[in-house]
């Protein structure tokens, strides 16, 4: 997000951002996809392909987990940003580019510098500038921001326009250990929207999205209500929503079992298969 940020309020703003997890991909398709390759180069090479060196061109190239390239390809990206140039794999010329680097990792890298496990002259000319982001769980006042930013993204994408957070949720995500920064907040906030049958999300299944089970023992009543509301939310989907045999599953009368759907806010009409017909 930082990386995006840096290119659109910059000059370059106009020209390609590519994005590329360098940890993600094995070392000899992680050499064609930044350099590029000629056709025969290797084993089902067949067609000349640009890098994302090249595709960059003129705009950001942001390397992910650099710390993470393997040691050969650490050589290669050095003298490319000294000399300019790629050189396609297989090939025999340079091409010239011209490309800003933007890199991220989450090792210590003069650790690994002093293990052998990362080029010192890479790690200076690639800190020309160098941002350090405090983890997440050192700056909780942006959670609410983030959490709010993925929530509607998911909402768009299920198509669940009134979907929003209990604060007792937020409570939750707010106080939450978060080693895995704000990827694992995005993460966490998609599992929430998955699990959720009601437009607001209850603190309980932002508990379960964080695995809290995890390591601790939850409260007895706390988990007696999750499991009451797994509970009616099966037999709901079972029954489509008919409130009439959903009660009759569960052994309690009409009354009853509309106080324990309000008790969980759960609305038997989310339940209902919609039906289309052709005029």
């Amino acid at each position: 997000m930082l990386a995006r940020a840096i290119h659109r309020a910059s000059r370059r703003a106009g020209a390609p951002f590519i994005a590329v997890n360098c940890g993600a991909i094995p070392e000899g398709l992680l050499e064609s996809e930044l350099f590029g390759h000629k056709k025969g180069a290797f084993t089902g090479a067949v067609q000349d392909r640009r890098g994302l060196f090249q595709a960059c061109e003129g705009g950001t190239l942001f390397l992910d987990e650099v710390g993470d390239m393997p040691p050969a390809l650490q050589v290669k990206l050095l003298r490319t940003i000294e000399d300019r140039v790629v050189r396609p794999v297989g090939a025999n010329d340079a091409v010239a580019v011209d490309v800003r680097i933007v890199s991220a990792t989450h090792r210590n890298l003069k650790e690994r510098i002093a293990n052998g496990e990362f080029r010192e002259d890479l790690y200076y000319r690639l800190n020309v500038v160098k941002l350090e982001i405090p983890a997440l769980e050192q700056r909780r006042e942006d959670v609410p921001l983030l959490a709010g930013h993925f929530l509607a993204r998911f909402a768009e994408r299920y198509d669940r326009p009134r979907l929003g957070m209990s604060p007792e949720a937020m409570e939750v995500l707010v106080s939450a250990a978060w080693p895995g920064n704000v990827r694992q907040l995005l993460n966490v906030v998609e599992r929430a929207v998955a699990l959720t049958a009601t437009d607001v999300i209850p603190a309980s299944l932002v508990r379960q999205a964080l695995d809290a089970g995890a390591g601790s023992v939850t409260p007895l009543d706390e988990a007696r209500r999750a499991f009451e509301r797994e509970y009616l939310v099966r037999i709901l989907k079972i029954t489509t929503g008919n409130v009439t045999q959903a009660a009759r599953l569960a052994g309690r009368n009409r009354t009853e079992f509309y106080r324990l759907l309000e008790r969980h806010a759960l609305e038997p009409a989310m339940f209902k298969v919609k039906v289309a017909v052709e005029s």
